[in-house]
């Protein structure tokens, strides 16, 4: 256990101190964001002793988000400024399930959200889409309970694998023989590889869907109110509304392409690409969570409210 403590022997380099410094703050910035959304929809909860299925799977979307940028904090910490602690037993093990539960809680419920407003929102008169708005809020609970032990799971079976993959690599390199030991960790890693490819593509596939059939429905709805004339506050709000899913499209898909990049780049050796990577991929997720608070209206009057609050107090300070 010394040498996790001893600092000299982890060659810290300047470079691992920046990158810390920066994913720190960068982190810090998605947890108070997170933590605000999730505050407030707790308060009007105990308020109101009641919540909607939009109120609930904000406040479940925004509690994953919170303990992913913590366990991300964690690992980045532990890997750039105490990489040793790594080879103490069972760590490794426990933050990998933990971030990888947290990372696909927030992929899938995400998803899940844009599902939700597609079906709330849209005005298709298919049968399917009727079925799906009168049951939409008996299957929320159930969706986000399934969410929670499927993510659990996934952590579970892609910690083992990795674990699995680690000792191969132990032992291969025991040996002497690099080439085998190359062959063995790919081999190790294909069904990590897989299932993660194949829990992206679903969770990507259902937010490009329910956003275009979303666009397409309000497009559809505005271009009716033009040509009757209507400019009025409903058509606004569509607008606005478009845009919000048109951002909400453009960072869904530069994260999708984030967590492919993930896949092929090694986490224990830091450089640039790898640090450009983690920026992204932490970023996209604050940025979405704050576009959900300033799309929300309950969120955005209680955000400026705190904020011009803020204000007042520095001034009453300064002067």
């Amino acid at each position: 256990m010394e040498a996790c403590y001893s600092q000299d022997k982890y060659n810290v380099t300047t470079f691992n101190v920046l990158a810390t410094a920066i994913l720190s703050l960068q982190t810090f910035a998605g947890m108070w964001i997170n933590a605000f959304m999730v505050s407030v929809l707790c308060i009007a909860w105990v308020r109101k002793k009641s919540s909607n299925s939009n109120e609930k799977i904000l406040l479940f979307l925004g509690c994953c988000r919170f303990g992913y940028f913590c366990m991300t904090w964690v690992n980045s910490f532990v890997q750039n400024i105490y990489p040793m602690c790594f080879h103490v037993k069972y760590l490794p093990h426990i933050i990998s399930v933990i971030l990888i539960f947290f990372i696909c809680s927030s992929l899938w419920v995400s998803a899940f959200l844009s599902v939700f407003y597609c079906i709330k929102i849209t005005n298709f008169q298919h049968s399917f889409f009727i079925y799906l708005k009168v049951k939409i809020d008996r299957i929320v609970p159930w969706v986000l309970l399934g969410s929670v032990l499927l993510s659990l799971s996934f952590g579970v079976l892609m910690s083992e694998n990795i674990d699995e993959a680690l000792c191969d690599n132990i032992n291969c390199t025991t040996t002497g023989n690099v080439w085998k030991q190359n062959i063995s960790l790919q081999q190790q890693f294909l069904p990590f590889y897989f299932l993660s490819g194949f829990a992206y593509a679903i969770a990507f596939t259902a937010v490009i869907s329910s956003a275009l059939l979303l666009l397409f429905s309000l497009w559809r709805h505005k271009h009716k109110m033009q040509m009757k004339s209507l400019k009025n506050v409903s058509m606004d709000a569509h607008i606005k509304a478009m845009k919000y899913i048109l951002s909400f499209l453009f960072l869904y898909s530069i994260n999708f392409i984030c967590l492919v990049l993930t896949m092929s780049y090694e986490p224990e050796k830091p450089n640039v690409e790898n640090f450009l990577i983690t920026i992204f991929s932490q970023a996209l997720p604050a940025a979405h969570s704050l576009i959900l608070i300033f799309s929300n209206p309950k969120l955005e009057k209680t955000l400026l409210r705190t904020l011009s609050c803020v204000k007042i107090c520095k001034r009453q300070e300064m002067s």
